[in-house]
C-alpha cells in the first residue's frame, strides 16, 4: 500500500500492466475458465456489475432489487431443468450461489442434515471418480464419507457400480450431466431410479450442462433425460457463469421439494446483532455478479441461447472431427455436447503433454488431465471461430513433437494461491 494514494489513471495503468501476462481469452484461444458470448454481452455484464458494485447481497430487505433478480435467476434455471413439468412435483425451489463448487458444497451439506434427521451419524455420498473435485472438498468440510467408484471404459459411472458401494449409511448418490473431465453424461435415469429404490437423495451435477443440454435437446441434438422430470432426482446444480455466459461467479442449486430446500438455510439469533439468516455460505455477497447474470438472461433470451448453443456445438463437432483426423489421437469416450478430452492412442509413441506445451507456445490454453494423460477443451461460442486454427495447429504440433517427451507432468486445474 503506498503511503499516499495513487491517482486513478496510474492505478489503472498498473492493472493493465499486471494483465499483460494473462491468457488472452478474447482471441478465442482459451478453451477453459472463460465463456464468451461476444463483446457486446461483456460490455453489458461490465455495466451491470458496475451498477451494483457497492450493494450488499446479504440483505434483500435493504436492496429488494437483488432479491427480485435472484428469484428470476432461480426460476429461469428451474424451468430449464424441468421444474415446470408435472413430473417434477411443482415444488422445485433453490438459491443463487457463488459458483459450482459452492452449489455442490450446499448439496452435500443438505444431504448431511437429512442424514442427521434419519439418525445416521456418519453419512456417506457415493459418486464416480469423474464427479467434480468439489464433492471431495464438501466431504472434507462437512465430515461426510465420500466413496468414489470407478467409471467404465466410456468414462461414465454406472448405477450398478454405485449400488455396489452403497451401504445403510449412504445418504446420496451423484451423477454428472456432463462430467467435467470428459464431457460425457452419466446414465442419470438409472442413477435416479437407484436413489428412489433405496430412498436416498440423488444430486445431478449439471454445472457444465444446465444452460447447455436443454438447448441441445430443443435443437434435436440430444435425447437423454437428466433433470427433474426423472422422479428420483432430488437436487441439481447449474452454473450461469459457464454456458449461461454470465460474469463470475453465479450458480444455482435447486431442490425438488420445499422441505429439502429449507435444509440449506442458516438461521440464528444466538448473538447480540439480532436475527441473522443466509441462504448460502457467504454472509456479505457481491451483488454485481447477480445483476450481470440477470442481465445476461434478459439480454440473450431463449432464442439467443439456442443460437449460442448451436454455434458452440457446431464448433465442438468440428474440433472432434479434427482430432479424429490426426493420426495417433483419439477423443476420450463419446462426449455428446461441447466438452471433451483427447490424447494419444498409444501414450508410448506420443506424449500428449508435449503436444500441449507446443500448443501453449502458440498461445492456446487447454487444461491437462491424467488417468489417462489428456488435453481438455471446453468449446464455447466465443472460441468457436478459433477452432479451425486449433485443429491446424494441433496437427502440426503432433508432427513436430514426434516421439519426444516433456518432463512436466503436472495437471493443475484449480489453484488460488
Amino acid at each position: 500500500m503506498p503511503e499516499q494514494g495513487l491517482p486513478r489513471d496510474q492505478v489503472m495503468q498498473r492493472l493493465i500492466a499486471l494483465k499483460q501476462g494473462d491468457q488472452d481469452w478474447r482471441g478465442g484461444r482459451v478453451f477453459s475458465l472463460v465463456y464468451s458470448a461476444g463483446d457486446d454481452v461483456h460490455e453489458l455484464l461490465s455495466d451491470a456489475v458496475a451498477l451494483y458494485s457497492a450493494e450488499n447481497g446479504l440483505n434483500v430487505l435493504a436492496f429488494p432489487s437483488i432479491g427480485t433478480m435472484q428469484h428470476d435467476i432461480v426460476r429461469n434455471t428451474a424451468s430449464l431443468l424441468g421444474a415446470d413439468d408435472a413430473r417434477a412435483g411443482g415444488e422445485v425451489e433453490g438459491y443463487v450461489t457463488s459458483g459450482g463448487t459452492e452449489s455442490l458444497l450446499q448439496a452435500v451439506k443438505t444431504a448431511r442434515d437429512v442424514a442427521r434427521d434419519r439418525g445416521i451419524a456418519r453419512p456417506s455420498v457415493v459418486a464416480g471418480e469423474s464427479a467434480h473435485a468439489a464433492f471431495t472438498k464438501a466431504a472434507d468440510y462437512f465430515d461426510v464419507d465420500l466413496i468414489r467408484v470407478p467409471v467404465g471404459t466410456d468414462y461414465r459411472v454406472s448405477a450398478d457400480t454405485l449400488a455396489e458401494a452403497c451401504t445403510d449409511d449412504t445418504i446420496m448418490v451423484v451423477g454428472s450431466a456432463p462430467s467435467y473431465p470428459h464431457g460425457v453424461i452419466d446414465p442419470i435415469a438409472d442413477i435416479a431410479a437407484l436413489a428412489a429404490t433405496r430412498g436416498v437423495l440423488c444430486h445431478v451435477d449439471a454445472c457444465m450442462g444446465g444452460f447447455l443440454l436443454p438447448f441441445l435437446t430443443e435443437l434435436g441434438r440430444l435425447d437423454v433425460p437428466f433433470d427433474f422430470r426423472l422422479p428420483g432426482v432430488t437436487s441439481m446444480s447449474a452454473d450461469l457463469h459457464k454456458y449461461g455466459y454470465a460474469s463470475k461467479g453465479v450458480s444455482v442449486i435447486l431442490y425438488r421439494t420445499r422441505d429439502l430446500a429449507r435444509k440449506q438455510l442458516f438461521v440464528t439469533t444466538d448473538w447480540l446483532g439480532g436475527f441473522y439468516a443466509s441462504t448460502a455460505m457467504a454472509g456479505t455477497r457481491p451483488a454485481g455478479p447477480v445483476a450481470a447474470a440477470w442481465a445476461a438472461l434478459m439480454h440473450i433470451g431463449h432464442q439467443g441461447y439456442l443460437e449460442l448453443t448451436r454455434t458452440a456445438h457446431d464448433a465442438a463437432r468440428e474440433l472432434r472431427a479434427g482430432i479424429d483426423a490426426v493420426d495417433g489421437l483419439q477423443v476420450r469416450g463419446d462426449p455428446p455436447a461441447t466438452v471433451m478430452a483427447f490424447g494419444a492412442r498409444d501414450p508410448a509413441r506420443l506424449d500428449i503433454f508435449a503436444v500441449g506445451e507446443r500448443l501453449a507456445d502458440q498461445g492456446w490454453y487447454l487444461d491437462r488431465q491424467n488417468r489417462p494423460d489428456s488435453l481438455h477443451a471446453t468449446v464455447h461460442a466465443g472460441s468457436a471461430a478459433a477452432v479451425p486454427m486449433l485443429v491446424a495447429d494441433l496437427a502440426q504440433a503432433v508432427r513436430e513433437v514426434g516421439s519426444s517427451r516433456t518432463e512436466r507432468r503436472d495437471t493443475t486445474y484449480g489453484q488460488s494461491v
